[in-house]
């Protein structure tokens, strides 16, 4: 073991290379986040799943990968984030072979499941170790600029990745595509990363693994389905039994002598301001990408691929925004100002979306880039906060705090604004089939089989509708960002910039 160097270091060629390296996993565990958007009409023909099948392949890799952050991110901080890596580069390899292969829709949703195990390794661990490599202020910045932009631009590519690869191979191909970055990281990691770990971590407190995964999951399948459920019984019901057992885990954290996250995470300057933020922001990133998505599709006619194609454009926006974030925080633009900045711009994108017509594909992809670009500039900005403010030995916990505030975050604006959103398209859709006055794929359906003018009456009122409720979606979406852009400048104005640690980083393993 050997002392790390002290925090005023700055990182050289290695660290840099090594931050390239650490993309490797974040890119491949952002866009299976989407990856199957079109490998599943082949899977479904091959499998023949299920309906609740179909949902789980789906949904059961967002589930495992928000119930098992929070202890992966803890669990890192105790074994080694290099080492945690490395084991969760293994079994998503490993999955991704399984699933590439499934013979079942019981194996590819299990192969699915273990996909999120190691994603929830992977996550926590490259942001704690970008956290500990850059320990200079500036540079810190700038790499936790390149995560969140990478983190971003992952989701928008997976779907176009699974498109290219459907088209030209089999199914399983969107999974074997992870073997390469894997194998490359299993090979560079121990050459380049530096093994951190937390020099007295206390025991690790097992009840609170499965405490953490019965307040989460509850939760997020809850909020997940009840934009497309509405708020029936069993919904409600999740959410309920999630919070009980929120309360039980936060209880438990603040009792029990060596916690799995620790309250005095929460004591560091702008820390829970930091975790609150960014949450709202996910809200509002998340909420658009529910109605844009359906826009490119069923208003405007796109065809999947087509539309993954055109979600492709705004990522313009978001390569130009968190370098732009950084530059303005280092020439000593207060970073409150900056994060206000962010949210101010982000509601401009929501006011673009409310000026959509039936036939507005430049307005809607200018205004989803200029919310996700946004939404950048205050994630790259709140993550350097929370990360600054907390302790080096506890980077994965903290890590994981704000990753699974994402995860609600973004599962509360698809169920806030998505329910908005179809209470207006059932108002104003008006007298119609009662599919139709369900969704809008329900209305395409029923026009298809309607005689004469009478489908492409129903087909403009559907379109007209679900517009309309974008619209109001949009109004509301902006008026959150326009609040959390007031509690950004009054929560963060005593929190100038991050503060360099007096104390020397935990021990560190020699690679």
């Amino acid at each position: 073991m050997t002392n790390s160097p002290s925090t005023n270091s700055r990182a050289g060629r290695r660290e840099w290379t090594a931050l390239v390296v650490l993309m490797l996993p974040l890119l491949l565990v952002s866009m299976d986040v989407s990856v199957l958007y079109f490998a599943i009409p082949s899977i479904s023909a091959d499998l023949e799943p299920t309906g609740t099948q179909q949902l789980w392949i789906f949904d059961i890799y967002a589930f495992v990968l928000a119930g098992l952050l929070m202890t992966m991110g803890s669990l890192g901080d105790r074994i080694g984030r290099r080492k945690l890596l490395m084991i969760g580069a293994t079994a998503f390899g490993a999955a991704s072979v399984c699933a590439a292969y499934a013979n079942s829709a019981e194996m590819l949703i299990a192969a699915r499941a273990i996909l999120g195990i190691g994603g929830a390794t992977l996550m926590p661990t490259t942001m704690a170790l970008v956290r500990n490599m850059f320990r200079d202020d500036k540079q810190r910045a700038t790499a936790i600029g390149i995560w969140s932009g990478v983190m971003t631009g992952g989701i928008a590519l997976g779907s176009v990745m699974s498109g290219i690869l459907v088209e030209h191979f089999w199914w399983g191909s969107v999974f074997l595509v992870n073997l390469p970055a894997m194998a490359l990281l299993l090979l560079l990691a121990p050459v380049l990363l530096p093994e951190f770990k937390d020099p007295r971590p206390g025991r690790f407190d097992f009840v609170s693994v499965p405490l953490s995964m019965a307040a989460v999951l509850p939760l997020v399948y809850g909020i997940k389905e009840i934009p497309s459920e509405g708020f029936e019984p069993l919904y409600v019901a999740s959410i309920v039994v999630g919070l009980v057992f929120g309360a039980l885990f936060v209880r438990r954290q603040r009792t029990v002598e060596s916690p799995m996250i620790s309250p005095a995470l929460f004591r560091g300057r702008g820390f829970g301001p930091a975790v609150t933020l960014n949450l709202i922001s996910a809200f509002a990133m998340m909420g658009s990408a529910y109605f844009t998505t359906q826009y490119l599709q069923a208003v405007l006619g796109k065809s999947a691929l087509e539309a993954a194609l055109w979600a492709l454009a705004p990522t313009v926006f978001i390569g130009l925004a968190a370098p732009l974030a950084t530059v303005l925080a280092q020439r000593g633009v207060h970073r409150g100002s900056v994060v206000t900045a962010g949210f101010l711009t982000s509601a401009c994108g929501y006011g673009l979306l409310t000026l959509t017509g039936t036939d507005s594909l430049w307005t809607v992809l200018a205004g989803a880039g200029v919310l996700a670009s946004g939404a950048v500039i205050v994630g790259s900005q709140l993550t350097d906060l929370a990360l600054g403010a907390a302790p080096a030995e506890k980077a994965g916990a903290a890590s994981s705090l704000l990753e699974t505030g994402q995860e609600f975050g973004g599962a509360l604006g698809m169920a806030v604004l998505g329910s908005i959103g179809t209470a207006v398209y059932r108002h104003r859709i008006g007298d119609a089939p009662a599919e139709a006055k369900e969704t809008l794929g329900g209305a395409l359906a029923v026009a298809q089989h309607l005689p004469g003018r009478a489908g492409d009456v129903l087909l403009t009122s559907a379109r007209e509708a679900f517009t309309s409720g974008m619209h109001i979606a949009a109004l509301v979406g902006g008026a959150v960002l326009l609040g959390a852009a007031v509690l950004a400048l009054r929560g963060l104005r005593e929190v100038a910039a991050p503060q360099r640690e007096e104390q020397p980083e935990p021990e560190r393993a020699t690679a």
